[in-house]
């Protein structure tokens, strides 16, 4: 089935390149992006990777996230109050934005979009649903959003960026019954950004065509070649896409490039790797609510079985960085001198004994569950089998996807006993790692697959998440991740450096750690 799956996906790829290829002559060919399509365009329905680049391209909102390290800047909006308590925000819209249909964004958009977002409750909202109502957000007047939250919050500027505000009138003709139009965003678009999706030509996870709206309010400035056409075709198997890449097929891979084709890329004449430091954190992570992982000693045990050093050295031929616990290492909240977990077989089989002396069953086989599409997913998984082998334990490794895994994780009885993915930068700020991780709150949502549970983290998560001082905050988080690390709860690997294969084509490319570098209105193409 899988072997079908991806010569379909190069037909497809295949097929779409050829007409683009021939045009060539007389302009640039539009950019063709092989990156992974996320299950849904709906910006409020899903909270990934994949999704950014929607976010980023067909949607704006309040502010945004640029440059590296990520800077936060006003977009809609164009400035901000918040009161003393930090409960009252005021934001003050930018004149003259406009969605894809022309129509003016106002505060009653804003409104509308927020509300939707909480009344649906899926994935974005979990940042805001804690501490705000739909009728807490208000319009004072066509360019003036309030929010009151029900308890301070500091975090919330930093999490706007993840909220796209969408077109009311264009999405409520197509609600049905309390979907809140849900059903046909999820393959369309309701929004302001630098280009727009042809809704004729879209294939689920397939492909994706974007225009570029020529009537955004940046106006491309600094951008006097913008790009007016984007193909998005995914391909699903690693060494196809760098193919696909190395024959001019697509002008950019996903942003997980394996350490052993970036030699590949570099040394052909028409491409190149985009080598970026980033805030991306690769974890292995345990079902703590299922046996063997709900006991410590087991936990341990597989802490100190993995091989850190020959992975990331060898395996990723350092280009990443060592990561001792959930937050990246260039991130505020972290305690100093917090040691990472060593490889050690010989420690690692002693917590294993101990557990077995404890009554705990190690004899059946543990699953881990990797990403097809991600060749280091499978690679890590294969190393870790290799280790615990030597220490009696049986490691079954399982194809998955990204959408099944994450869909599964919905509740504890079926997430995986193991599995595999990176915890990227959706905002700045320690919340996005260990306070949604690591919160039991959060159960029911991948970052929280781990299904940990600690009430003093908890009380020290929601402390910080409250405070409006920024040394209490650290502190909070300092105290707090020392208690999960010394609890074990999953396996933390590396910090990422971004690594993105391009076509020499493509210029004008920025990173930035949130959106991995996907933002089209900043590239421009040679022919």
């Amino acid at each position: 089935m899988m072997h079908r799956l991806l010569r379909c996906a190069r037909l497809v790829l295949l097929l779409a390149a050829a007409p683009l290829m021939a045009s060539a002559q007389t302009a640039p060919r539009p950019l063709v992006w092989g990156d992974t399509l996320p299950a849904t365009l709906d910006p409020h329905a899903i909270f990934d990777v994949p999704s950014q680049f929607i976010l980023l391209n067909v949607y704006d909102g309040l502010y945004r996230y640029q440059g590296n390290p990520p800077r936060l800047e006003p977009w809609l909006a164009e400035s901000h109050t918040v009161s003393a308590d930090g409960l009252t925000w005021e934001f003050t819209l930018r004149a003259g934005a406009k969605f894809h249909d022309g129509s003016e964004i106002t505060a009653e958009d804003v409104v509308y979009s927020f509300r939707r977002l909480l009344a649906m409750r899926r994935a974005p909202a979990a940042a805001f649903t804690p501490v705000l109502t739909a009728e807490a957000v208000t319009a004072v007047n066509p360019r003036t959003v309030r929010f009151v939250l029900s308890r301070p919050y500091a975090p919330f500027l930093s999490a706007l960026p993840l909220v796209a505000v969408v077109n009311p009138r264009v999405l409520t003709p197509h609600v049905a019954g309390d979907d809140w139009g849900s059903a046909w965003l999820a393959a369309n678009s309701a929004g302001s950004g630098a280009y727009r999706v042809n809704a004729a030509n879209y294939q689920p996870r397939v492909s994706l065509d974007l225009e570029r709206f020529p009537e955004h309010f940046s106006g491309f400035a600094g951008n006097p070649r913008p790009i007016e056409a984007v193909r998005v075709r995914p391909v699903l198997e690693t060494s196809t896409r760098v193919l696909a890449l190395l024959r001019g097929e697509i002008d950019a891979t996903d942003s997980y490039l394996p350490a052993d084709q970036v030699e590949r890329v570099d040394r052909n004449p028409t491409t190149r790797v985009a080598r970026d430091e980033s805030m991306r954190v690769f974890i292995i992570r345990m079902n703590n609510q299922r046996p063997p992982f709900d006991n410590h000693d087991v936990r341990l045990c597989l802490a100190h079985a993995f091989n850190y050093e020959g992975f990331n050295n060898v395996v990723l031929r350092g280009f990443v960085a060592r990561n001792a616990g959930p937050n990246p290492n260039n991130l505020w909240g972290n305690p100093e001198n917090l040691a990472p977990y060593a490889f050690d077989l010989a420690r690692a089989r002693t917590h294993c004994d101990r557990a077995r002396a404890a009554g705990v069953d190690l004899s059946r086989p543990i699953e881990i569950h990797v990403q097809n599409e991600l060749q280091q997913t499978t690679q890590a998984a294969q190393l870790f089998q290799s280790d615990l082998r030597r220490i009696g334990i049986n490691l079954r490794i399982v194809p998955n996807t990204w959408p099944n895994i994450t869909s599964a994780t919905a509740r504890a009885e079926t997430t995986p006993d193991m599995w595999i993915h990176w915890v990227s930068t959706y905002f700045v700020d320690p919340e996005n790692w260990i306070g949604q991780m690591y919160d039991s709150q959060f159960h029911g949502t991948w970052k929280a697959s781990s299904w940990y549970t600690n009430p003093r983290v908890d009380t020290l998560l929601r402390a910080a998440r409250e405070s409006l001082s920024q040394e209490e905050r650290q502190r909070l988080y300092a105290e707090a991740t020392a208690l999960v690390v010394a609890d074990s709860p999953d396996i933390w690997v590396y910090n990422t450096v971004n690594l993105r294969g391009l076509s020499r084509r493509v210029s004008g490319y920025s990173f930035s750690p949130v959106g991995s570098g996907g933002e089209v209105r900043l590239m421009s193409l040679e022919n």
